[in-house]
């Protein structure tokens, strides 16, 4: 009998998962039954922008943590497809921090060519999933939005992947409710626009932080306030630009921070991070973790150490992107068909165990790279998935934190070599300050009609 497998999410981790199948099903082997379930109406994941905030026409949470002008902060170099490089994609070399259009466009690229749509459910957001001990598979609920009807399916397997910066954490501090100007959560922002001319306050010194500060000046604000908890970030930022201690209370429009200082601001965004959260998994199958590299109960990284027929992709802090998680999705693919061997209980806690410990010796940001490098190579070593450079892969990693420590506001005008092409990315055509236009017809130098084709 032909084992089924469940994929939640259409995001780039989902969509690695049905192109590892695809891949080892074009190469003769017998797979096993995949259907993957997506909340929204189009693949994608979080590439898949929509101006939707809160709650979509369905009354379902919306996902999109996407917004406008929004270009890739890291090397595209770090994260592109060992078996579909973007050269293929776009038939010539692009510039090496797409805006994300071209991102979107690109993840689309490869699995129309694998052409594995057909295996999605759209618009069927999965409600429950729990294991039967006794039969030894899982029972899944979904909600077919379209049609109001629910879906009730029995599988082998299931791979989580929906991602995990859908989910916002959202603090309270004093002065919200009386606050004269708008709160929002990173998850919410989608264009910079609507603070042209504002003083904004951004809590938070993530990458959300860093960007959603830098577009806001980009296109116009008056200027960005940047409060942290432990420590600032510390780039050279613009003359309107200031890092302050932690925001404490806000009176009316004026923020005070832990140092005794203050600020009088429009608009407060929080860029707090995301939770880990899978309410329609069974409490006994729920991922628990930290934002970290190494991920609490999963063995290598994906399979779940108390029920190993379970596995979560993409679950970890993140270096590495696209490319990691088809690692991780080939790795998964070979343990469900029976490839790959998984250990005891105790070897797999131990595995865990080890990987945390590993990580909490490392020293700096450029450790971090080598180590999620490192796992990455690991997992490939154990499958059929293109072999790469990893070090090269690194290097453009490292560089690239070197260009913004140099010129935070001009790193994505700097290029890097493909480590799967050996080919370096040309200079993009207008500095990334001045370009203003995020289309990928733009981008590409291309009329629409083309783009489209």
């Amino acid at each position: 009998m032909t084992k089924r497998v469940a994929v939640i999410g259409a995001g780039p981790s989902g969509l690695a998962q049905l192109r590892a199948f695809q891949s080892a099903a074009s190469k003769g082997a017998d797979t096993p039954e995949i259907v993957c379930f997506e909340s929204q109406a189009d693949w994608g994941g979080l590439w898949n922008y929509t101006w939707r905030t809160g709650l979509d026409e369905y009354g379902e949470p919306v996902h999109c943590s996407m917004y406008r002008y929004l270009w890739s902060n890291g090397p595209k170099e770090g994260l592109e497809f060992a078996d579909y490089t973007f050269e293929e994609h776009f038939g010539k070399a692009i510039a090496s921090y797409p805006p994300r259009a071209v991102l979107f466009d690109y993840i689309k690229g490869r699995v129309e060519k694998a052409d594995v749509r057909r295996s999605i459910r759209f618009r069927t957001p999965v409600r429950w999933v729990e294991y039967d001990d006794q039969k030894g598979n899982f029972r899944l609920v979904a909600h077919d939005l379209v049609n109001d009807k629910e879906i009730n399916e029995i599988f082998d397997h299931v791979v989580v992947a929906s991602g995990h910066f859908s989910t916002p954490n959202v603090p309270q501090f004093e002065g919200f409710e009386a606050f004269n100007g708008r709160v929002l959560h990173a998850h919410d922002f989608r264009d910079a626009l609507e603070f042209k001319g504002k003083n904004i306050l951004i809590i938070g010194t993530s990458y959300s932080a860093e960007d959603i500060g830098s577009q806001c000046w980009k296109y116009g604000c008056k200027s960005v306030t940047i409060s942290h908890r432990t420590a600032p970030m510390g780039y050279n930022w613009p003359d309107n630009w200031s890092e302050v201690p932690l925001l404490q209370r806000v009176e009316k429009n004026t923020a005070h921070f832990k140092d005794g200082t203050s600020k009088d601001v429009d608009a407060i965004i929080l860029c707090t991070g995301y939770q880990h959260h899978f309410p329609f998994m069974a409490s006994n199958l729920q991922l628990r973790t930290a934002n970290r590299l190494a991920t609490a109960d999963l063995y290598k990284g994906v399979a779940w150490v108390h029920n190993p027929k379970l596995f979560y992709l993409g679950m970890q802090d993140q270096w590495y992107t696209f490319n990691m998680f088809d690692a991780q999705a080939w790795y998964v693919r070979d343990v469900i068909m029976g490839r790959i061997e998984v250990p005891s209980k105790g070897t797999m806690v131990a595995d865990v165990e080890a990987r945390v410990a590993a990580e909490d010796a490392l020293e700096d940001d450029y450790g971090a790279i080598r180590y999620q490098g490192a796992y990455t190579g690991e997992l490939i070593a154990e499958t059929d998935y293109p072999s790469f450079d990893i070090e090269g892969a690194n290097e453009a990693f490292f560089q690239w934190k070197k260009h913004k420590k140099e010129n935070i506001m001009g790193f994505r005008d700097n290029g890097y070599k493909s480590v799967m092409t050996g080919t370096m990315a040309p200079k993009h055509h207008t500095p990334w300050v001045e370009a203003l236009d995020d289309s990928l017809e733009s981008y590409l130098q291309v009329k629409p009609s083309a783009a489209a084709e």
